[in-house]
């Protein structure tokens, strides 16, 4: 095995690793290490939560002096700049005395991209950079659009029918997919640092919005209410949960309305308006203020089709249910009107499919 497939065998291990820590970064990357010695894996370590040792610390700490001569792997570029949880991770690969370093992506964060390698060059050690750069890309989508844009990437999640429905003329929409692809909804929660539903789904079905999996991570959740008809009594508010609850209303809203709920313990996150609804791609500013790198969407038809005409909406994950509910009164997934011309329609690319269950989940991105 020549050189350059065995730089992607052990990158593809370190990517392994990072994804180990999916949904528990954020703000930070997820992020890999392999210390590689004589073909043999010496070695191993990931950033494990936001404030945590960084991974390459990590690895070159268990590896000790055996790192010196070593080949370093690591998913994104070192840090070269201290932030205000952990020191730089140069100066330790430099006193490790690594003879290679092998980077996949260099990080897209100004205060660091192309500074590691410099430093890393400069220093005399081989850097190679770019090893399945597309696959760490994907591995930190949601990281690179908040350092770049200071926006949340936004899932769009959709479980339908066949023939695109989310529920009957009733609104019973309990089961409309399995079992097996609720609890890889339930995963995307557990990923996903806020989800975001409108007034109407708390209003209709009351939910909890957390992630029900074993050692899960529930989501920020936030629901845009303009009006502020959330109940007092709604699960969202009395359930106990390990994540906030975030009402966001508009901001011409008078503050004596908003009592009730800052006393449940909710808090009130107060947007612009746009045709008298909670402008999102306002609500995604704030969120990304606030350090929240990605938002699921799991709104009814209504809020599915505000995100889309306000163009927050980075990738959707779509459930379909091998059945078909019929009829003009039931409920489809999109609402809002339809564009004029076909060519208007949204399109999605990099589109890919798996069976869950008896359900397709279907993936795809926009823009």
């Amino acid at each position: 095995m020549n050189q350059q497939a065995l730089d992607k065998k052990y990158m593809r291990v370190a990517l392994r690793l990072a994804e180990k820590a999916r949904g528990r970064t954020s703000p930070n990357p997820m992020v890999g290490a392999l210390v590689v010695k004589g073909g043999t894996i010496i070695s191993r370590g990931y950033h494990r939560k936001a404030g945590d040792t960084h991974a390459e610390a990590a690895a070159l700490k268990k590896a000790g002096r055996t790192a010196r001569g070593a080949t370093l792997y690591v998913t994104l570029e070192p840090c070269s700049h201290t932030n205000k949880r952990t020191p730089p991770c140069i100066p330790l690969v430099l006193q490790s005395k690594v003879k290679r370093v092998v980077i996949s992506m260099i990080d897209p964060n100004p205060h660091v991209s192309g500074g590691g390698v410099k430093s890393l060059r400069k220093a005399g050690i081989e850097v190679v950079t770019g090893v399945l750069e597309a696959e760490a890309k994907k591995l930190n989508e949601a990281y690179i659009k908040h350092i770049t844009f200071g926006m949340p990437f936004v899932t769009l999640k959709i479980a339908q029918t066949l023939d695109g429905r989310i529920a009957t003329a009733s609104g019973e929409s309990k089961w409309i997919t399995g079992e097996r692809a609720r609890a890889e909804g339930h995963r995307l929660r557990n990923s996903n640092d806020a989800i975001l539903v409108g007034v109407n789904t708390i209003l209709k079905d009351d939910p909890s919005l957390t992630a029900r999996i074993p050692g899960g991570r529930d989501p920020i959740r936030v629901i845009a209410d303009s009006r502020l008809r959330t109940p007092l009594n709604a699960k969202i508010i009395t359930q106990r949960s390990s994540a906030k609850t975030c009402i966001a209303t508009l901001d011409t809203m008078p503050k004596g309305k908003l009592v009730g709920l800052l006393d449940a313990g909710a808090e009130i996150l107060l947007a612009r308006g746009r045709e008298g609804r909670v402008d999102l791609k306002y609500l995604m500013k704030m969120l990304g203020s606030f350090g929240i790198t990605s938002v699921l969407i799991e709104g009814g038809a209504e809020v599915n089709a505000s995100a889309l005409k306000s163009g927050i909406v980075d990738k959707v994950v779509m459930f379909i249910a091998p059945k078909l509910l019929t009829g003009r009164d039931s409920l489809c997934a999109v609402g809002g009107k339809s564009p004029a011309k076909l060519e208007r329609s949204v399109m999605l690319h990099d589109v890919t499919s798996r069976f869950v269950g008896s359900d397709l989940m279907v993936e795809g991105y926009i823009g």
